[in-house]
């Protein structure tokens, strides 16, 4: 019942508001079904949470268009963290070593300064370190190290993430 209800308010006090309007509104509501949200958390309308009382938010993270968030473990997003349109966070799978296959669930946790790209998937137990960085369309089935570069499928490190010093961003 508590999810049915769920899905209800988002759709009908939500869903439909443009993604620039209504942050504190979109907050307030997932703060009432139990979500742990930071005062500048973003999460666009068309995001889709499977259980707000199973979300953590910190400073200036976001989860953007699209987000599919199948959190039925606790999903943690850290502070200056990013979740790119079309991204898949899954905390749960089935249990293919039994007849009935039966659900299993871990939780997912994004640390701080993380970009996820576009439409990349998180799969259960996963944890991406501090500073990391997925690239588009990779999927992530075990645990990403601080600082990384990772892409593909099954997801591999590319390179370390170097972060420059230089003033001149836009050079």
């Amino acid at each position: 019942m508590k999810r049915l209800l769920w899905g209800l308010v988002w759709l009908m006090l939500a869903r439909w508001l443009p993604r620039s309007l209504g942050s504190g509104w979109k907050r307030l509501l997932l703060r009432l079904f139990g979500a742990k949200l930071s005062s500048t958390a973003v999460v666009y309308s068309s995001t889709r949470i499977y259980a707000p009382w199973n979300l953590v938010m910190g400073e200036h993270s976001c989860l953007a268009d699209e987000v599919d968030c199948y959190n039925v473990a606790p999903v943690f997003v850290g502070d200056n963290t990013t979740v790119s349109q079309k991204s898949y966070l899954c905390t749960a799978s089935h249990d293919i070593t039994r007849p009935t296959l039966p659900l299993i669930h871990a939780p997912i946790h994004i640390e701080d300064q993380v970009w996820i790209g576009a439409d990349a998937f998180i799969g259960m137990g996963v944890t991406v370190g501090q500073g990391a960085v997925v690239g588009a369309r990779a999927s992530v089935y075990k645990d990403v190290q601080p600082w990384t570069v990772v892409g593909g499928n099954p997801a591999h490190k590319i390179k370390d993430r170097i972060i420059s010093e230089s003033t001149h961003d836009n050079a």
